[in-house]
């Protein structure tokens, strides 16, 4: 089994920044992909980004430019920094991951562990 952390959720002011930090541990492995994924009241789970452990990164539209997704391997930790953010951002962001090859890094089906989320709210 593998359990997902995520912090770094708050409140900002539009225009601000914030990094998420998803922090992975149990039975991981080499080959993965990690993606975020955002639920807005009301609105069904989105993609927001997502990268594989051979480095290729994936974001949605709304986000490219805005939003970097990294890694940092020897803490098993995936982040986001999201910066210029705006009151559409506003979600309880989800880290997902996956330890075996996938074809679609932006569908959530693809992923089978998921963390609790954290709230980032982006005030106007």
């Amino acid at each position: 089994q593998v359990q997902l952390v995520e912090s770094g959720g708050g409140l900002v002011q539009a225009g601000g920044s914030l990094r998420l930090s998803c922090v992975a541990s149990g039975r991981t492995s080499s080959d993965y992909t990690m993606g975020w994924f955002r639920q807005a009241p009301g609105k069904e789970r989105e993609f927001v980004a997502a990268r594989r452990s051979g480095g290729s990164t994936y974001y949605a539209d709304s986000v490219k430019g805005r939003f970097t997704i990294s890694r940092d391997n020897a803490k098993n930790t995936v982040y986001l920094q999201m910066n210029s953010l705006k009151p559409e951002d506003t979600a309880v962001y989800y880290c997902g991951a996956v330890y075996t090859r996938i074809i679609i890094a932006t569908l959530q089906s693809s992923y089978n562990y998921w963390g609790q989320g954290t709230q980032v709210t982006v005030s106007s």
